[in-house]
């Protein structure tokens, strides 16, 4: 709780926290938007692959001209790395690839990274995060994802002494949204296709929120952060008020709908009929505890926390995330303290692409959010002996052999090239974590 004053000492002694953007899209530009209000942290590098974009999104958020000057752009994201005056790089590009890429240049220069981009960390994260803590180097999930917010959660609840039961977050979600192309996305969110285009919004990265796929990757990271466990079908997206998370959010045994203790699970702002769900946590994160003994059961009641009927089984949660409004808090975290806000360790979840149709051989895949692959959350340990494609490979890549609409696809069913960077490194991460 002492964030703030190691930062002011930094602003009083003339050595800010000085940092590296890389990617200055929405995340970035939230991030940006936060700077000339907290003293003590610059940008020195913003890398973007649109440098007048780059130079346009700092003026939109509200940067002077002077403070604009004095900050270098470029197209360049290892120069960024390699620069100097950078002691935190922030990944913030949503490109698997390009993330993992990214990390590993940090890893060479000595630089913290930031890892906004979720893709990149499910795909091999737990084992740069390995590399990173014996480099003595901090790589981390960003604070105002829900990913990080959820693990911090997690975490509170575990140092106070309580077993976690459940966590996760909440979205919106229906069973047809597996199906939803960027073409149609627009109507599940009240706009236009004209509407979107003049905010700027991308059509195919908000698909990805709603088909499901976003919610699988964030899981996966917060299973892999946290030690907890995906379930073994995929995620339910049970319709579930903030009212009735420790209800609903328990082992079946307890009359729940959990298959055991300890999972993640996404909870849907919609009933299936298609009716809000009153008091949702669309926007928020949430972790169900358990009582460790009868005295604290009884606290929870003397103080009002919500219980299921046995009083053992209580829920806390955070209604809203910021995104990249709440971003400092990573970046400091980690020059200031030397700590993640949330890190994955290991390897339990894991997000794989299901065909949207059925695809035939020489149909080209077109990754998260898109017209061909959705993505799904599994086991880990099933993933790798399936041979599941992970949703971050599934871009950019042909098919082999026919796969029917909803099936998961497996490495056998593309065309990979084994000696492409990142899929190496992927097939280290399973060599390294799943015998």
């Amino acid at each position: 709780m002492n964030l703030y004053s190691l930062l002011q000492s930094c602003a009083a002694s003339g050595n800010p926290v000085r940092v590296g953007l890389i990617g200055a899209g929405k995340f970035g530009s939230m991030f940006l938007s936060q700077v000339p209000t907290t003293p003590g942290m610059n940008v020195s590098v913003i890398a973007d692959l649109d440098v007048p974009r780059a130079r346009a999104a700092c003026k939109a958020v509200g940067w002077s001209a002077e403070r604009i000057s004095a900050t270098l752009f470029c197209d360049d994201a290892a120069s960024l790395i390699a620069d100097v005056n950078v002691d935190v790089v922030i990944e913030a590009t949503g490109h698997p690839a390009a993330g993992l890429k990214h990390a590993g240049l940090a890893l060479t220069e000595g630089k913290h990274i930031i890892m906004v981009n979720v893709e990149a960390d499910v795909l091999a994260g737990p084992l740069l995060a390995a590399k990173f803590r014996k480099a003595g180097l901090v790589y981390s999930m960003a604070y105002g994802d829900q990913p990080a917010l959820t693990s911090e959660l997690v975490d509170w609840a575990r140092a106070a002494g309580f077993e976690v039961i459940a966590a996760g977050k909440g979205t919106k979600y229906l069973p047809e949204y597996h199906a939803v192309t960027p073409d149609d996305v627009w109507q599940h969110y009240g706009l236009s296709a004209d509407e979107a285009a003049a905010a700027g919004m991308n059509s195919q990265m908000f698909n990805s929120f709603l088909d499901g796929t976003k919610s699988a990757i964030e899981m996966a990271a917060i299973a892999n952060a946290c030690d907890l466990a995906a379930p073994r079908n995929g995620l339910a997206f049970p319709p579930c008020s903030t009212d009735d998370l420790q209800n609903t959010l328990i082992p079946r045994a307890n009359g729940g709908m959990l298959d055991q203790k300890g999972m993640v699970e996404v909870v849907s702002s919609l009933n299936r009929d298609g009716s809000e769900v009153p008091r949702d946590l669309r926007w928020g994160v949430y972790v169900v505890i358990k009582a460790p003994n009868d005295y604290a059961s009884a606290c929870f009641s003397q103080y009002g926390l919500p219980t299921d009927k046995t009083g053992q089984y209580a829920v806390m949660y955070k209604p809203f995330h910021l995104i990249g409004l709440e971003l400092g808090i990573s970046v400091l975290s980690a020059a200031l303290r030397g700590e993640p806000t949330g890190q994955s360790r290991s390897f339990n979840g894991d997000a794989v692409a299901c065909a949207k149709r059925d695809l035939a051989v020489d149909d080209m895949l077109d990754g998260e959010g898109g017209f061909t692959v959705w993505g799904k959350l599994m086991p880990a340990v099933d993933s790798v002996k399936l041979g599941a494609l992970p949703i971050g490979l599934a871009g950019g890549v042909r098919i082999v052999r026919p796969v029917a609409k909803n099936a998961v696809l497996c490495w056998d069913d593309v065309a990979v090239d084994a000696d492409d960077p990142t899929v190496r490194l992927r097939r280290e991460m399973e060599a390294a974590f799943i015998s």
